[in-house]
Protein backbone atom coordinates (compact mmCIF):
# COMPACT_ATOMS: atom_id res chain seq x y z
CA UNK A 1 0.00 0.00 0.00
CA UNK A 2 1.82 3.18 -1.02
CA UNK A 3 2.25 6.02 1.37
CA UNK A 4 -0.69 9.07 1.38
CA UNK A 5 1.77 12.20 0.69
CA UNK A 6 -1.19 14.02 -0.98
CA UNK A 7 -1.85 17.52 0.41
CA UNK A 8 -4.51 16.83 2.66
CA UNK A 9 -2.55 14.18 4.33
CA UNK A 10 -0.41 16.76 6.39
CA UNK A 11 -0.64 17.68 9.45
CA UNK A 12 -3.58 20.43 10.50
CA UNK A 13 -1.14 22.53 11.66
CA UNK A 14 0.76 22.58 8.59
CA UNK A 15 -2.42 23.00 6.55
CA UNK A 16 -3.96 26.16 8.80
CA UNK A 17 -0.42 27.43 7.66
CA UNK A 18 -0.62 27.39 4.19
CA UNK A 19 -4.29 28.53 4.06
CA UNK A 20 -3.07 31.71 5.92
CA UNK A 21 -1.11 33.13 3.23
CA UNK A 22 -4.84 32.60 0.83
CA UNK A 23 -7.49 35.69 0.86
CA UNK A 24 -10.31 35.15 2.76
CA UNK A 25 -12.47 34.60 -0.06
CA UNK A 26 -10.55 31.61 -1.39
CA UNK A 27 -10.70 29.84 2.24
CA UNK A 28 -14.15 30.25 2.24
CA UNK A 29 -14.04 28.63 -0.85
CA UNK A 30 -11.66 26.18 -0.06
CA UNK A 31 -13.35 25.08 3.26
CA UNK A 32 -16.52 24.92 1.89
CA UNK A 33 -15.62 22.06 -0.59
CA UNK A 34 -13.17 19.97 1.38
CA UNK A 35 -14.49 18.51 4.72
CA UNK A 36 -11.00 18.12 5.99
CA UNK A 37 -10.22 21.86 5.31
CA UNK A 38 -13.19 22.68 6.70
CA UNK A 39 -12.55 20.50 10.04
CA UNK A 40 -8.65 22.46 10.05
CA UNK A 41 -10.65 25.50 9.58
CA UNK A 42 -12.67 24.97 12.56
CA UNK A 43 -10.29 23.61 14.31
CA UNK A 44 -8.26 26.94 14.87
CA UNK A 45 -9.16 30.39 15.77
CA UNK A 46 -6.11 31.77 14.18
CA UNK A 47 -7.88 30.96 10.12
CA UNK A 48 -11.13 31.98 11.42
CA UNK A 49 -9.56 35.41 12.95
CA UNK A 50 -8.24 36.00 9.51
CA UNK A 51 -11.43 35.00 7.56
CA UNK A 52 -13.39 37.95 10.24
CA UNK A 53 -11.28 41.17 9.63
CA UNK A 54 -10.51 40.51 6.51
CA UNK A 55 -14.11 40.11 5.41
CA UNK A 56 -15.25 42.71 7.86
CA UNK A 57 -12.32 44.90 6.06
CA UNK A 58 -10.16 45.57 8.75
CA UNK A 59 -7.02 45.72 9.64
CA UNK A 60 -5.05 43.93 12.66
CA UNK A 61 -2.95 46.15 14.66
CA UNK A 62 0.86 45.23 15.25
CA UNK A 63 2.17 45.21 18.79
CA UNK A 64 -1.43 44.91 20.63
CA UNK A 65 -1.39 43.42 23.97
CA UNK A 66 -1.06 39.94 23.54
CA UNK A 67 -2.50 38.93 26.39
CA UNK A 68 -5.95 38.50 25.19
CA UNK A 69 -6.26 35.25 23.39
CA UNK A 70 -6.76 35.06 19.60
CA UNK A 71 -9.92 33.34 20.53
CA UNK A 72 -11.30 36.20 22.42
CA UNK A 73 -10.74 38.59 19.86
CA UNK A 74 -12.62 36.12 17.45
CA UNK A 75 -15.44 36.61 19.87
CA UNK A 76 -15.54 40.01 19.97
CA UNK A 77 -15.33 40.62 16.42
CA UNK A 78 -18.41 38.48 16.10
CA UNK A 79 -19.91 40.08 18.38
CA UNK A 80 -19.84 43.43 16.73
CA UNK A 81 -20.92 42.18 13.36
CA UNK A 82 -24.50 39.95 15.20
CA UNK A 83 -24.98 43.26 16.56
CA UNK A 84 -26.46 44.14 13.52
CA UNK A 85 -28.64 41.34 13.80
CA UNK A 86 -30.00 41.97 16.94
CA UNK A 87 -30.97 46.08 17.13
CA UNK A 88 -33.55 47.30 19.07
CA UNK A 89 -34.63 50.13 17.17
CA UNK A 90 -36.74 51.75 20.30
CA UNK A 91 -33.77 52.99 22.50
CA UNK A 92 -32.08 55.63 21.29
CA UNK A 93 -28.16 56.75 21.36
CA UNK A 94 -28.95 60.28 21.62
CA UNK A 95 -31.87 62.01 19.82
CA UNK A 96 -30.62 66.06 17.85
CA UNK A 97 -32.25 68.57 16.82
CA UNK A 98 -32.10 69.53 13.19
CA UNK A 99 -33.03 73.22 11.72
CA UNK A 100 -32.28 72.67 8.25
CA UNK A 101 -34.04 74.56 4.94
CA UNK A 102 -37.01 72.58 3.95
CA UNK A 103 -36.02 73.31 0.06
CA UNK A 104 -32.69 71.36 0.44
CA UNK A 105 -31.55 69.42 -2.11
CA UNK A 106 -30.07 66.60 -0.29
CA UNK A 107 -29.76 65.87 3.06
CA UNK A 108 -27.24 62.86 4.29
CA UNK A 109 -25.17 62.08 7.52
CA UNK A 110 -21.44 61.00 7.06
CA UNK A 111 -18.79 60.01 9.41
CA UNK A 112 -21.17 61.74 12.37
CA UNK A 113 -22.23 64.86 10.75
CA UNK A 114 -25.33 65.67 9.59
CA UNK A 115 -24.65 67.98 5.86
CA UNK A 116 -27.24 69.54 4.25
CA UNK A 117 -27.25 71.91 1.09
CA UNK A 118 -29.89 74.23 -0.14
CA UNK A 119 -29.36 75.26 -3.89
CA UNK A 120 -32.42 77.72 -3.65
CA UNK A 121 -31.19 79.59 -1.00
CA UNK A 122 -27.07 79.37 -1.64
CA UNK A 123 -26.77 78.08 1.58
CA UNK A 124 -25.11 75.08 3.32
CA UNK A 125 -24.52 73.83 6.46
CA UNK A 126 -22.75 70.79 8.75
CA UNK A 127 -22.90 69.84 12.38
CA UNK A 128 -21.90 67.30 14.34
CA UNK A 129 -24.29 64.60 15.59
CA UNK A 130 -22.63 62.35 17.31
CA UNK A 131 -18.62 61.41 15.82
CA UNK A 132 -16.74 59.58 17.23
CA UNK A 133 -13.64 60.91 20.09
CA UNK A 134 -11.38 60.33 17.48
CA UNK A 135 -12.51 62.54 14.71
CA UNK A 136 -12.82 65.86 14.09
CA UNK A 137 -16.27 67.66 15.19
CA UNK A 138 -16.98 70.36 12.16
CA UNK A 139 -19.80 73.08 12.93
CA UNK A 140 -20.57 75.76 10.02
CA UNK A 141 -23.03 77.68 7.86
CA UNK A 142 -22.12 78.71 4.23
CA UNK A 143 -24.09 82.02 3.81
CA UNK A 144 -25.52 82.93 0.46
CA UNK A 145 -22.12 83.64 -2.32
CA UNK A 146 -20.19 81.61 0.39
CA UNK A 147 -19.86 78.55 -0.99
CA UNK A 148 -18.07 79.55 -4.32
CA UNK A 149 -15.08 81.82 -4.86
CA UNK A 150 -16.31 82.63 -8.64
CA UNK A 151 -19.26 85.01 -8.10
CA UNK A 152 -23.04 85.28 -9.99
CA UNK A 153 -22.70 81.64 -10.97
CA UNK A 154 -25.09 79.08 -10.22
CA UNK A 155 -23.49 75.89 -7.96
CA UNK A 156 -24.74 72.84 -9.62
CA UNK A 157 -23.97 70.40 -6.69
CA UNK A 158 -22.39 70.12 -3.01
CA UNK A 159 -20.76 67.13 -2.07
CA UNK A 160 -19.13 67.11 1.65
CA UNK A 161 -17.14 63.97 3.62
CA UNK A 162 -16.26 64.71 6.95
CA UNK A 163 -13.43 61.92 7.21
CA UNK A 164 -11.54 63.64 4.81
CA UNK A 165 -12.43 67.33 6.08
CA UNK A 166 -13.83 67.80 2.18
CA UNK A 167 -16.13 69.90 1.01
CA UNK A 168 -16.47 69.94 -3.16
CA UNK A 169 -18.83 71.91 -5.24
CA UNK A 170 -19.43 72.15 -9.14
CA UNK A 171 -20.33 74.95 -10.96
CA UNK A 172 -20.52 75.83 -14.24
CA UNK A 173 -18.68 78.70 -15.58
CA UNK A 174 -19.71 78.44 -19.63
CA UNK A 175 -21.85 76.06 -21.45
CA UNK A 176 -18.06 74.27 -22.07
CA UNK A 177 -16.69 74.16 -18.72
CA UNK A 178 -17.54 72.72 -15.41
CA UNK A 179 -15.36 73.18 -12.75
CA UNK A 180 -15.14 71.69 -9.10
CA UNK A 181 -13.75 73.37 -6.56
CA UNK A 182 -11.90 71.44 -3.18
CA UNK A 183 -11.74 73.27 -0.39
CA UNK A 184 -11.55 72.26 3.71
CA UNK A 185 -14.97 71.88 5.17
CA UNK A 186 -13.23 73.61 8.90
CA UNK A 187 -11.66 76.38 6.92
CA UNK A 188 -12.26 78.79 3.57
CA UNK A 189 -8.53 77.52 1.85
CA UNK A 190 -8.20 74.79 -0.75
CA UNK A 191 -7.99 71.21 0.91
CA UNK A 192 -4.29 70.39 1.54
CA UNK A 193 -4.32 67.19 0.01
CA UNK A 194 -6.03 68.33 -3.33
CA UNK A 195 -4.11 68.29 -6.87
CA UNK A 196 -4.48 72.03 -7.32
CA UNK A 197 -7.50 74.65 -6.52
CA UNK A 198 -10.22 72.75 -8.35
CA UNK A 199 -10.98 70.19 -11.05
CA UNK A 200 -11.89 70.52 -14.78
CA UNK A 201 -14.41 69.13 -17.06
CA UNK A 202 -14.39 70.71 -20.10
CA UNK A 203 -15.43 69.67 -23.48
CA UNK A 204 -16.89 71.30 -27.57
CA UNK A 205 -20.69 70.77 -26.20
CA UNK A 206 -22.51 73.81 -26.70
CA UNK A 207 -25.40 72.57 -24.47
CA UNK A 208 -26.17 73.90 -20.86
CA UNK A 209 -25.88 71.64 -17.46
CA UNK A 210 -29.51 70.77 -17.08
CA UNK A 211 -28.54 68.33 -13.57
CA UNK A 212 -25.45 67.09 -12.13
CA UNK A 213 -24.64 65.35 -9.20
CA UNK A 214 -21.52 64.61 -7.28
CA UNK A 215 -20.37 61.86 -5.49
CA UNK A 216 -17.17 60.86 -3.47
CA UNK A 217 -15.32 57.20 -2.69
CA UNK A 218 -11.85 58.05 -1.29
CA UNK A 219 -9.97 59.96 -3.06
CA UNK A 220 -12.20 59.54 -6.44
CA UNK A 221 -14.94 61.86 -6.98
CA UNK A 222 -17.29 61.46 -9.48
CA UNK A 223 -19.92 63.90 -11.68
CA UNK A 224 -22.75 62.73 -13.21
CA UNK A 225 -24.05 65.37 -15.82
CA UNK A 226 -27.22 65.76 -17.54
CA UNK A 227 -27.97 68.68 -20.46
CA UNK A 228 -29.52 68.97 -23.97
CA UNK A 229 -27.68 69.78 -27.00
CA UNK A 230 -28.93 72.00 -30.00
CA UNK A 231 -31.71 69.21 -31.17
CA UNK A 232 -32.72 69.14 -27.45
CA UNK A 233 -31.65 65.42 -27.06
CA UNK A 234 -30.42 64.56 -23.55
CA UNK A 235 -27.02 64.04 -22.96
CA UNK A 236 -25.35 61.96 -20.77
CA UNK A 237 -22.00 62.08 -19.28
CA UNK A 238 -20.02 60.72 -16.17
CA UNK A 239 -16.05 62.02 -15.71
CA UNK A 240 -14.21 60.57 -12.61
CA UNK A 241 -11.45 62.43 -11.29
CA UNK A 242 -8.53 60.74 -8.76
CA UNK A 243 -8.32 64.58 -6.97
CA UNK A 244 -5.39 63.91 -4.85
CA UNK A 245 -3.15 63.42 -7.78
CA UNK A 246 -4.99 65.77 -10.56
CA UNK A 247 -7.09 68.13 -11.45
CA UNK A 248 -8.03 66.64 -14.98
CA UNK A 249 -9.64 63.27 -15.95
CA UNK A 250 -8.69 60.17 -17.44
CA UNK A 251 -11.99 58.48 -16.96
CA UNK A 252 -15.12 59.39 -18.97
CA UNK A 253 -18.66 57.64 -20.07
CA UNK A 254 -20.92 59.03 -21.97
CA UNK A 255 -24.97 57.18 -21.84
CA UNK A 256 -23.69 55.00 -25.14
CA UNK A 257 -20.72 53.77 -23.57
CA UNK A 258 -22.26 52.72 -20.58
CA UNK A 259 -25.08 50.92 -22.53
CA UNK A 260 -22.44 49.02 -24.03
CA UNK A 261 -20.00 48.20 -20.94
CA UNK A 262 -22.97 46.91 -19.12
CA UNK A 263 -24.85 44.79 -21.19
CA UNK A 264 -26.25 44.29 -24.41
CA UNK A 265 -29.45 42.60 -25.39
CA UNK A 266 -28.21 39.72 -24.81
CA UNK A 267 -27.11 40.14 -20.66
CA UNK A 268 -23.45 40.00 -22.04
CA UNK A 269 -20.53 42.30 -20.96
CA UNK A 270 -19.31 44.11 -23.87
CA UNK A 271 -15.40 44.68 -24.74
CA UNK A 272 -15.92 47.86 -26.61
CA UNK A 273 -15.09 50.27 -23.63
CA UNK A 274 -11.44 49.90 -22.67
CA UNK A 275 -11.45 49.48 -19.26
CA UNK A 276 -9.01 52.14 -17.69
CA UNK A 277 -6.28 50.90 -15.39
CA UNK A 278 -6.16 53.88 -13.05
CA UNK A 279 -8.15 54.24 -11.11
CA UNK A 280 -9.33 50.49 -10.87
CA UNK A 281 -12.66 50.95 -9.03
CA UNK A 282 -15.27 52.15 -11.51
CA UNK A 283 -18.43 54.21 -10.69
CA UNK A 284 -21.42 53.57 -12.89
CA UNK A 285 -24.50 55.35 -12.50
CA UNK A 286 -28.23 55.61 -14.00
CA UNK A 287 -30.78 58.17 -14.48
CA UNK A 288 -28.73 61.13 -14.07
CA UNK A 289 -28.03 60.04 -10.10
CA UNK A 290 -25.42 58.11 -8.47
CA UNK A 291 -27.03 55.50 -6.92
CA UNK A 292 -25.56 52.00 -8.03
CA UNK A 293 -21.97 51.51 -7.51
CA UNK A 294 -20.01 48.62 -9.00
CA UNK A 295 -16.42 48.25 -8.39
CA UNK A 296 -14.31 46.32 -10.86
CA UNK A 297 -10.67 45.33 -9.62
CA UNK A 298 -9.48 43.43 -12.58
CA UNK A 299 -5.83 41.99 -13.69
CA UNK A 300 -4.72 42.66 -17.31
CA UNK A 301 -5.79 39.30 -18.49
CA UNK A 302 -9.59 39.70 -16.89
CA UNK A 303 -9.54 43.00 -18.03
CA UNK A 304 -8.93 42.13 -21.77
CA UNK A 305 -11.38 39.73 -21.71
CA UNK A 306 -14.87 39.46 -21.90
CA UNK A 307 -16.62 37.50 -19.94
CA UNK A 308 -20.56 36.46 -20.41
CA UNK A 309 -22.86 37.56 -18.05
CA UNK A 310 -24.30 34.44 -17.39
CA UNK A 311 -20.87 33.54 -16.41
CA UNK A 312 -20.85 35.69 -13.29
CA UNK A 313 -23.62 38.41 -13.43
CA UNK A 314 -26.66 35.83 -11.96
CA UNK A 315 -24.29 34.96 -9.09
CA UNK A 316 -22.64 38.48 -8.45
CA UNK A 317 -26.41 40.33 -8.48
CA UNK A 318 -29.36 40.67 -6.76
CA UNK A 319 -31.65 43.26 -8.53
CA UNK A 320 -34.89 44.62 -6.10
CA UNK A 321 -37.88 45.87 -7.14
CA UNK A 322 -37.36 49.03 -5.33
CA UNK A 323 -41.36 49.45 -3.64
CA UNK A 324 -39.45 52.08 -0.79
CA UNK A 325 -36.52 53.97 0.00
CA UNK A 326 -33.55 52.77 1.41
CA UNK A 327 -30.38 53.53 2.56
CA UNK A 328 -26.78 51.66 1.92
CA UNK A 329 -23.23 51.60 3.34
CA UNK A 330 -20.90 48.68 2.79
CA UNK A 331 -22.41 44.94 2.23
CA UNK A 332 -26.19 46.91 4.20
CA UNK A 333 -29.28 47.71 3.03
CA UNK A 334 -31.17 49.33 5.52
CA UNK A 335 -35.27 49.63 3.83
CA UNK A 336 -38.80 49.94 4.29
CA UNK A 337 -40.83 47.01 4.52
CA UNK A 338 -44.68 47.14 4.22
CA UNK A 339 -46.53 45.27 6.19
CA UNK A 340 -50.22 45.44 7.70
CA UNK A 341 -53.74 45.15 6.15
CA UNK A 342 -53.13 47.02 2.48
CA UNK A 343 -49.23 47.48 3.57
CA UNK A 344 -50.56 50.54 5.93
CA UNK A 345 -47.87 50.13 7.93
CA UNK A 346 -43.77 49.54 7.40
CA UNK A 347 -41.29 47.96 9.39
CA UNK A 348 -37.25 48.26 9.00
CA UNK A 349 -35.61 45.14 7.40
CA UNK A 350 -31.70 44.89 7.16
CA UNK A 351 -30.43 43.11 4.17
CA UNK A 352 -26.77 41.69 4.46
CA UNK A 353 -24.60 40.90 1.52
CA UNK A 354 -21.34 40.46 2.81
CA UNK A 355 -20.06 36.35 2.37
CA UNK A 356 -19.40 36.35 5.83
CA UNK A 357 -22.52 37.08 7.21
CA UNK A 358 -24.23 34.37 4.85
CA UNK A 359 -21.64 31.78 6.14
CA UNK A 360 -22.41 32.79 10.02
CA UNK A 361 -25.70 34.20 9.93
CA UNK A 362 -27.22 30.90 10.83
CA UNK A 363 -29.55 31.71 13.31
CA UNK A 364 -29.13 35.27 13.25
CA UNK A 365 -31.29 36.05 10.32
CA UNK A 366 -33.13 34.06 7.00
CA UNK A 367 -30.20 32.98 5.17
CA UNK A 368 -31.69 33.59 1.26
CA UNK A 369 -29.99 31.67 -1.68
CA UNK A 370 -33.04 31.19 -3.54
CA UNK A 371 -32.65 33.05 -7.15
CA UNK A 372 -35.36 35.92 -7.85
CA UNK A 373 -36.33 37.44 -11.47
CA UNK A 374 -37.31 40.60 -12.19
CA UNK A 375 -39.11 42.01 -15.19
CA UNK A 376 -38.18 44.98 -17.26
CA UNK A 377 -41.66 47.05 -17.29
CA UNK A 378 -42.25 48.07 -21.02
CA UNK A 379 -45.15 50.91 -21.07
CA UNK A 380 -46.99 52.99 -18.10
CA UNK A 381 -49.50 49.99 -18.44
CA UNK A 382 -47.10 48.04 -16.56
CA UNK A 383 -46.43 45.40 -19.38
CA UNK A 384 -43.68 43.02 -18.93
CA UNK A 385 -41.03 42.38 -20.91
CA UNK A 386 -37.76 40.86 -20.69
CA UNK A 387 -36.75 39.04 -17.35
CA UNK A 388 -33.65 38.85 -15.37
CA UNK A 389 -32.75 36.39 -12.68
CA UNK A 390 -29.76 36.82 -10.21
CA UNK A 391 -29.10 35.23 -7.03
CA UNK A 392 -26.31 36.45 -4.56
CA UNK A 393 -26.92 35.50 -1.20
CA UNK A 394 -28.24 37.40 1.17
CA UNK A 395 -28.84 37.72 5.13
CA UNK A 396 -32.45 39.47 5.84
CA UNK A 397 -33.24 40.48 9.44
CA UNK A 398 -36.50 41.80 9.98
CA UNK A 399 -36.54 44.87 12.88
CA UNK A 400 -40.39 43.95 13.44
CA UNK A 401 -40.47 45.40 16.93
CA UNK A 402 -41.43 48.90 15.82
CA UNK A 403 -43.76 50.10 13.13
CA UNK A 404 -44.48 53.21 11.36
CA UNK A 405 -47.54 54.27 10.12
CA UNK A 406 -47.55 54.68 6.07
CA UNK A 407 -49.78 57.88 6.29
CA UNK A 408 -49.36 59.91 8.72
CA UNK A 409 -45.41 58.65 9.83
CA UNK A 410 -43.45 61.24 10.99
CA UNK A 411 -40.23 59.46 9.53
CA UNK A 412 -38.69 61.80 6.52
CA UNK A 413 -34.99 60.35 6.10
CA UNK A 414 -32.63 57.50 7.42
CA UNK A 415 -29.05 56.71 6.94
CA UNK A 416 -26.56 53.86 8.67
CA UNK A 417 -22.89 54.06 8.70
CA UNK A 418 -20.84 51.01 9.96
CA UNK A 419 -21.67 51.79 13.85
CA UNK A 420 -25.18 53.06 13.51
CA UNK A 421 -28.50 54.02 12.46
CA UNK A 422 -29.91 57.46 12.19
CA UNK A 423 -33.42 58.09 11.53
CA UNK A 424 -34.61 61.99 10.91
CA UNK A 425 -38.37 62.91 12.09
CA UNK A 426 -40.57 65.53 11.38
CA UNK A 427 -41.09 67.72 14.84
CA UNK A 428 -44.23 69.87 15.84
CA UNK A 429 -41.82 72.65 15.75
CA UNK A 430 -41.21 74.00 12.26
CA UNK A 431 -38.85 73.34 10.49
CA UNK A 432 -37.15 71.66 13.38
CA UNK A 433 -36.78 67.97 12.38
CA UNK A 434 -35.65 65.86 15.10
CA UNK A 435 -32.26 62.87 14.61
CA UNK A 436 -32.65 60.02 16.33
CA UNK A 437 -28.98 58.37 16.98
CA UNK A 438 -29.18 54.50 17.48
CA UNK A 439 -25.94 52.72 18.25
CA UNK A 440 -25.47 49.06 16.92
CA UNK A 441 -22.41 48.06 17.87
CA UNK A 442 -21.39 47.75 21.19
CA UNK A 443 -17.93 49.27 22.54
CA UNK A 444 -15.41 46.09 22.58
CA UNK A 445 -12.04 46.57 22.11
CA UNK A 446 -10.42 43.84 19.65
CA UNK A 447 -6.48 45.36 18.12
CA UNK A 448 -8.35 45.97 14.96
CA UNK A 449 -8.75 48.95 12.82
CA UNK A 450 -11.35 49.53 9.47
CA UNK A 451 -10.05 50.31 6.19
CA UNK A 452 -13.25 51.78 4.85
CA UNK A 453 -14.37 55.42 5.66
CA UNK A 454 -17.22 55.80 7.87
Amino acid sequence: MEPQTGFLSLAEELLCYILSFLPYRDILRCTSICRTLRQTYLSFSELQYIVETSGQQLLVIPNTDDSIPISERLQRLRDEAHAWFKVDTHPFLKLVPITWAPLSRENIVAGGHFCSWDPIGDTAMILPVHPKPSQQSIRRNWLPGTLCSVPHLRNLDVFMDPAQNLIAVAYAADHRTVYINLGALDGDGVHPQAAGERLVLSDNSRSATGNAKLKGFGRHIALSRLSNDENQNSVWQLQIWDWKYSTTSSVSFGLKELKELMVDSEFRASSAVQYPTDPAQLNFVSSGTIDCWIFFDLDEMAAAMPIPWEHWGPSNTRIFQRPSRSTIHGNRVLQRLYVGTGSSQFILQLLDFSPLAVTNGRGLGRVVKEPSTTYAIVDRFGTRGESLTTSLPYVQVVFSDRKFDRVHSQLREMWIDKDRIYMLSKSLRYPRDRLEVIDVKPDLRSAVVSTVDD
